[in-house]
């Protein structure tokens, strides 16, 4: 009897990344290995192979790499160690020097993966392999999604927007759009292992169809088509892009699936920063995409990300985008600080902002943020509403999501607590740091 062939993952980065990951474990079981998530600190790996896809987005995103890449080696000196994702693709020179991986592939090489291990092993020495990106999607899909009860659906890869601040474009490549019946099979996978929640995401998800003829609503219109899934949700959305005729053809009967939760990506709430970092809209335009989905999906729920110490941003242009993303009420925003990306026109702009005064600036944005937060939280007090059962909690309660994304803490009545998976009517009764609190109810 053959010993049983082992395959870690750790996943950093985006909802696409973790898609990634997904499709890896696939075909890594289809190729005789059991997979499963890796846990730094877990007793030795011995002869498994653990496969880090990562991130480059930012710069911290790349200090944790080289920590984790240095700590699985010390951890598991035996193990083949793999290196995936964004940092090898975007700086290939840089990822050849981590001597650390055995092996070392590109977003372009993942279908690779069996072969440059059983290679490495075969063979033993190392592996690179960073191709160029392919004018086509790459055929990569999945039938689970290990560890939830949503699966993150990918549909689009590559951007061409070349924002200042980026270096993703040349992670990911040019705009490629999964065609759309590929994604019906897949979503009718899913619906049949029991997923009733399913997030379409991207680079550039709005950018779906640029190279097909097919469009975002297309894939919406597909996905709410499938029987079994009762909720469609969207990753992140340029805002320009939700024009008005999009955003009435979301809120038609054949989108009616669609959860009423919209991440628009803002990243400055100032339109000279705006200008600056090479988006495509005003906070004018903003707002008024802001009331058309208010408008179109009344008591919907807007999400954000908002960078804070871009090149030249002064402390005006600071609380003039503050104040706007106070004026909007996000649900949720996240926030983060401006990082400085080898290649890109805001890595050598003048008006570098220190990291002390990026990390004041963060810390007041996230107190707005946690403000909107907290009052979309406490709008819904009183309500019924449907919540998507994710896990369970050693309290003895319930975490699930509603469908405009709000997080609930189902409590148990009696003995009887809801299983992960199941969608619940929920009594909405309180709510704590932008966590509502209930009990099941007709």
């Amino acid at each position: 009897m053959s010993p049983v062939k082992k395959v870690g993952f750790y996943t950093l980065g985006c909802k696409v990344n973790q898609y990634e990951t997904q499709a890896m474990m696939r075909c890594m079981a289809d190729n005789g290995y059991e997979t499963g998530e890796y846990l730094p600190g877990s007793p030795d790996a011995g002869d498994a192979v653990i496969v880090l896809n990562s991130c480059t987005v930012t710069g911290e995103s790349d200090r944790k790499l080289r920590q984790l890449l240095r700590r699985c080696r010390r951890e598991n000196p035996r193990a083949v160690l793999v290196l995936t994702g964004c940092l090898p693709q975007a700086f290939p020179e840089e990822a050849e020097g981590f001597a650390e991986a055995d092996v070392v592939l590109g977003n372009a090489a993942r279908a690779a993966l069996p072969r440059c291990v059983n290679q490495y092993r075969e063979l033993g020495h190392r592996i690179v392999e960073i191709p160029d990106h392919g004018k086509a999607f790459e055929s990569l899909s999945i039938d689970a999604f290990q560890g939830r009860t949503r699966a993150f659906v990918k549909i689009e890869d590559g951007c061409d927007r070349f924002c200042a601040y980026c270096v993703i474009p040349r992670a990911r490549g040019r705009v490629r759009s999964k065609p759309i019946p590929e994604l019906y099979s897949e979503l009718r996978l899913l619906a049949a292992r029991g997923y009733r929640e399913v997030v379409l995401v991207g680079i550039n998800l709005t950018a779906y169809g640029k190279d097909t003829g097919a469009d975002l609503c297309d894939a919406v219109e597909t996905a709410c088509a499938v029987e079994g899934i009762d909720r469609v949700r969207l990753g992140s959305l340029e805002p320009d892009c939700l024009t008005p005729a999009v955003i009435a053809r979301l809120a038609s009967p054949g989108c009616s699936s669609l959860c009423p939760q919209f991440h628009l990506s803002l990243q400055s709430g100032c339109d000279a920063t705006l200008s600056r970092m090479r988006r495509r809209y005003t906070t004018d335009e903003y707002r008024q995409v802001c009331e058309r989905l208010r408008e179109a999906f009344p008591g919907c729920a807007l999400t954000t990300d908002v960078m804070v110490g871009f090149p030249g941003e002064t402390g005006e242009e600071f609380e003039r985008s503050r104040r706007f993303v106070e004026e909007i009420g996000f649900a949720r925003v996240h926030v983060f600080a401006y990082s400085r990306r080898a290649g890109t026109p805001a890595a050598t702009a003048p008006g570098q902002v220190s990291r002390a005064e990026k990390a004041r600036r963060a810390a007041l944005m996230a107190d707005t943020a946690a403000a909107g937060r907290d009052a979309f939280a406490a709008a819904h007090i009183g309500r019924i509403a449907e919540v998507l059962v994710e896990t369970r909690e050693e309290s003895g309660a319930a975490l699930g999501y509603t469908r405009d994304y709000l997080p609930v803490r189902v409590l148990a009545v009696g003995d009887a607590l809801p299983e992960p998976g199941s969608i619940v009517r929920v009594r909405l009764t309180g709510a704590d740091e932008g966590t509502c609190t209930g009990m099941p109810g007709p």
